[in-house]
């Protein structure tokens, strides 16, 4: 009872900072900016980083692209930079994918390790932000949505594999997944698509739908990679910033694993409509 309070309350303050700054463009930025601090510090335990390098390179790219504008009062170069990091951060996240199903153990050599800082853990926050701007004036409600959707597909994604699942996903990496799991949450998170569509009048219903797809199926494997890295470094959770739940990292690596697909997709909109 104690540990279901304790959860109980840092979920509630997880998400209420969440959901105050969003209201506020630049307090959003310093939100997100956080979190991939800290993100960058779990992971780095994870894979036995100890350089401080990972740090400079998250400062680095984060202000670039979140001061871009603002600072040299223009967008050009900045589309193509930012095209440049998506191919980059979906290649690097594709190649975790095959790490996943193709090998016992993710090779950690010294320069994927920085690859993987960078453009797995770092880049992220960037993607969050550029979709929280993806209109070019900041609206929060895209990354709004994408949060909910990821909500909707954990909770019952657990909730429907624990009463109901009998096939494990990938039992060697993650044996509490099954497949009746994935299903469930895919189901519901299709489900409240619609409802976000209807009341943030951002996309279509269609899209949504599309997205909740997105982000059910590749947040579903940013959870597996998670998993595989902590298993292999041989630790339950990324960490203890959020009692109950564990590290950081572990409440945002659907979603952040997720985040270059969701921005490819908002852009492959832009060019189709």
């Amino acid at each position: 009872m104690k540990e279901t309070l304790t959860r109980s309350i840092s979920g509630i303050i997880y998400v209420s900072l969440l959901l105050i700054c969003l209201c506020f463009e630049q307090a959003l930025i310093g939100l997100f900016f956080a979190f991939g601090i800290i993100c960058l510090g779990e992971f780095k335990k994870l894979i036995n980083l100890k350089s401080y390098t990972p740090y400079f390179i998250f400062v680095l790219l984060y202000g670039v692209f979140a001061y871009w504008e603002p600072v040299l009062n223009t967008h050009e170069g900045l589309t193509e930079a930012v095209q440049i990091l998506m191919v980059l951060s979906i290649f690097v996240n594709l190649f975790l994918i095959k790490d996943l199903f193709s090998t016992r153990s993710i090779p950690l050599f010294a320069t994927k390790r920085y690859l993987l800082t960078t453009f797995y853990v770092s880049s992220a926050f960037v993607f969050l932000i550029l979709i929280a701007n993806h209109y070019e004036n900041y609206n929060p409600s895209i990354v709004l949505g994408t949060f909910i959707l990821v909500w909707v597909n954990d909770s019952f994604a657990y909730l429907v594999g624990k009463n109901f699942g009998k096939q494990k996903l990938f039992e060697v990496i993650s044996p509490k997944k099954t497949v009746e799991g994935f299903l469930g949450g895919l189901f519901f998170s299709c489900v409240a698509s619609y409802f976000i569509a209807t009341f943030t009048h951002t996309l279509g219903t269609t899209n949504w739908l599309i997205l909740s797809i997105i982000i059910s199926v590749f947040g579903t494997l940013g959870d597996l990679i998670e998993s595989k890295f902590k298993r292999q470094a041989n630790v339950k959770d990324s960490g203890v910033i959020m009692p109950g739940h564990g590290g950081l990292l572990d409440r945002l690596d659907s979603i952040f694993f997720a985040a270059p697909f969701i921005y490819l997709f908002l852009r492959i909109l832009n060019y189709v409509s």
